[in-house]
């Protein structure tokens, strides 16, 4: 029984990659419980296991006494001679091995219960430190279920199972079992069972390590990625800065005919990447982030973080991109809310007319604003309120409520217009390859 036991322990620490002296650590605790149980907690024993040669001795101690007063801490002159055949004197102790039989079957099954269970915990903590000191790495694993329903993919990963949900997959990829994949650690959950680990391919910081990876200048520290602004599967824009004057920080992102940044735009299902020179002055950081737009001025708010950036008519479908993509990512990457105004055409206040609110408002209702000359939701808006309530005779109350409602829907209206125009914009040119002549402080891939 005794071969048995350590036999199956040791195979377990071997499948789940336990250390020895932890292993027999948790089999001495646990047999020592074993002889509390029926020797009483004053026992004294002693537990040696040998995990070479596959055995466990257990050693009771007692001391020898003329009359027994605590069974579980002494024993009398006469049993150790019936049990051994030779005579001690009080005062000396005497020492016996226990054979595994004397607990009783139901006491070793409770024992390898209890030695299972100890096991699946040190699993369960082995994985989540091991993960957790990984946060932020990559990982390379394979996929080996996808859950259709969910839409999750669960990742084998040093015979560890990791999860890569749909909201940190790349939208345009398509995943099939068997395939390797890469991903950067993100989160790790502690649960009842196995920790949860958490992976991603559309956080920025895996677009930072795979920077790392293909970029010896930014592992080495030489050249920095100060910042990131990412739309995972669609363009990316990172602005980097060298820490040695003799080195061009743009140019060592994109290497030489844009080998290091294809390699980067392959392995993101050709995302588009955009590397730029970071500044800390904000008027050159906003103008760079803007490329490939040419911008004509640059007005910037420091106190509300906001700028505005005057552009050609011909240039503002690359400053603004399809569906504002372009001026999105240059706000988050900048930190500053860009306005993109064009050059030679004054910017008309968006209206809407006060038919488009019949509905709403009422036929009755609608009737009096139009007799009394309110064709349009600005004429409402911008009319004092005292003046609203002699025309129309209506309640403050209801007045202010008709004009927050028509507010709101004249700004869901004009920001719904203004991402339909910029994607109208949108010109049907590739983008430039970074070995296509560039501009010194910004390349796109």
């Amino acid at each position: 029984m005794n071969h048995e036991i350590v036999d199956s322990f040791s195979l377990m620490a071997r499948e789940k990659g336990l250390d020895r002296d932890i292993l027999i650590g948790i089999i001495e605790d646990i047999f020592g419980m074993m002889v509390k149980k029926k020797y009483g907690l004053n026992a004294k024993y002693d537990i040696v296991v040998n995990m070479d040669k596959g055995d466990i001795e257990i050693y009771l101690e007692k001391e020898v006494v003329a009359e027994v007063t605590d069974p579980s801490t002494q024993i009398s002159v006469q049993e150790v001679k019936e049990k051994t055949g030779e005579a001690m004197e009080p005062g000396e102790e005497f020492v016996e091995i226990i054979p595994m039989a004397d607990f009783g079957r139901r006491l070793v099954i409770s024992a390898k219960q209890n030695l299972n269970q100890r096991i699946k915990e040190i699993e369960r903590e082995t994985i989540y430190n091991e993960y957790s000191n990984a946060v932020g790495e990559i990982v390379v694993g394979e996929i080996y279920q996808i859950r259709k329903g969910r839409g999750e993919i669960l990742v084998m990963h040093n015979k560890s199972e990791i999860i890569l949900p749909r909201s940190e997959q790349i939208y345009k990829e398509r995943y099939k079992k068997g395939d390797t994949l890469r991903a950067v650690v993100k989160e790790v959950r502690k649960g009842t069972g196995n920790p949860t680990v958490i992976i991603s391919r559309a956080d920025p910081q895996f677009l930072v390590r795979l920077f790392e990876i293909e970029i010896p200048e930014i592992y080495d520290g030489i050249i920095e990625i100060k910042r990131i602004a990412r739309e995972p599967g669609d363009r990316a824009k990172v602005a980097v800065l060298s820490h040695d004057e003799r080195i061009d920080a743009v140019g060592a992102c994109v290497g030489m005919k844009g080998v290091r940044i294809h390699a980067i735009v392959r392995e993101l299902n050709n995302e588009n990447i955009d590397v730029i020179n970071y500044s800390e002055d904000p008027l050159v950081f906003i103008q760079r982030s803007m490329a490939p737009a040419k911008l004509k001025e640059v007005k910037v708010d420091a106190e509300t973080k906001k700028a505005s950036v005057l552009v050609a008519q011909d240039q503002v479908s690359l400053a603004i991109g399809r569906g504002g993509q372009n001026v999105r990512l240059a706000s988050k990457l900048t930190g500053y809310d860009i306005q993109v105004l064009k050059e030679g055409v004054e910017e008309e206040e968006y209206d809407m007319d006060l038919s488009e609110f019949r509905e709403e408002l009422g036929d009755v209702l609608f009737h009096k604003f139009f007799d009394e000359g309110y064709e349009t939701v600005r004429s409402v808006i911008e009319t004092p309120k005292s003046e609203l309530i002699a025309a129309l005779g209506i309640e403050e109350t209801k007045l202010d409520e008709i004009v927050e409602m028509l507010r709101q829907g004249l700004e869901e209206a004009e920001v719904e217009e203004d991402e339909s125009s910029a994607a109208d914009r949108v010109p049907s040119a590739p983008p430039a390859t970074p070995d296509a002549p560039a501009e010194s402080d910004r390349t796109e891939a």
